[in-house]
């Protein structure tokens, strides 16, 4: 098989692909309509998030047999078409699942405890202890909307921390296990302490998080997100911290992301509701770097071809 890679990734890749007998060739500059010019000449194409895999690309794919997609989800490729068309598709969400659950609890303690604020205050020279002062997750309900790869690996991360319990909601029926229990979202409303989002990209998840949805609470929240930066309306999350409905956020994705997650505006004038973010002694930011580790790194690359292997590899 031919195979183009379009992103650089780690050398397995390439390297374990040559022990297979496939011819190797990456093109990470090229334009997208560049490379629909030579892609119907391959039967493997890998990438991350460089340029969305539509349609009309598709349609000039006329050999592909596989895309490899070094990441969780495969929202910047036509699913439905590919299959359609016999296309194998290959995500990697066990590849960096650990990463962002420990980045995920990162977050979390960090905003319980105040660290980004009271660094930045010792820093300067300040020594507040008192308003500093944190809470304890000890005790907490900590609700999770979206149950796969990332909720497991985020509940499990919590099994040592005495949270009074650790609830899920999901579309899908059957997920919950021996670390959180699923539940509808009415009871996700009225217990919540701490609602993480484990969530991919689609038309129903765009702005699920928004002013309606969180006044629905019955308590006052904390929110992280390292799922995908538009499943938050930013604008209404600003309003809800103002209010205190929203106690802290964190958010390692943002509204504002191109789709290839690799830079966030077009311009340089900063939408007012990021402007507050980034002077909220409440919030704490994170350049998608969640599942970004130097082991998930390895791990997304295995994953990858561990699947392509199976499919193909006698």
């Amino acid at each position: 098989m031919k195979v183009l890679h379009v992103d650089s990734n780690h050398p397995l890749i390439i390297e374990q692909f040559n022990n297979f007998g496939f011819v190797n060739d990456e093109d990470y500059v090229s334009t997208k309509e560049e490379i629909e010019e030579k892609i119907g000449a391959y039967e493997g194409l890998i990438i991350r998030s460089r340029f969305t895999i539509d349609g009309s690309f598709l349609d000039k794919a006329k050999n592909l047999k596989f895309i490899g997609r070094l990441g969780a989800g495969l929202e910047n490729i036509d699913t439905r078409y590919a299959k359609s068309l016999g296309i194998f598709l290959a995500a990697a969400p066990e590849g960096n699942r650990n990463a962002v659950g420990e980045h995920a609890l990162g977050m979390l303690l960090s905003l319980f405890n105040k660290l980004n604020k009271a660094d930045a205050e010792v820093r300067d020279g300040k020594w507040d202890r008192e308003g500093n002062r944190g809470v304890e997750l000890e005790g907490k309900v900590v609700g999770i909307i979206g149950y796969g790869n990332m909720g497991k690996a985020f509940a499990k991360k919590l099994k040592g921390f005495d949270v009074d319990e650790v609830i899920c909601y999901d579309i899908e029926g059957g997920v919950e296990d021996e670390n959180a229990r699923q539940v509808g979202i009415m009871e996700l409303h009225q217990r919540t302490d701490v609602l993480s989002l484990h969530v991919p990209q689609t038309a129903s998840t765009i702005g699920i998080i928004n002013t309606e949805f969180l006044n629905k609470f019955h308590k006052n929240i904390w929110i992280i997100n390292t799922a995908r930066g538009k499943c938050i309306n930013t604008a209404d999350l600003v309003s809800a911290l103002k209010s205190g409905k929203v106690l802290g956020a964190g958010l390692d994705v943002l509204e504002y992301e191109k789709a290839s997650f690799e830079n966030m505006f077009t311009d340089n004038r900063l939408p007012e509701a990021f402007e507050y973010l980034t002077k909220a002694d409440n919030v704490l930011l994170s350049p998608h770097v969640a599942g970004w580790t130097v082991e998930s790194k390895i791990k997304l690359a295995q994953t990858v071809v561990d699947k392509i292997k199976n499919k193909f590899v006698v």
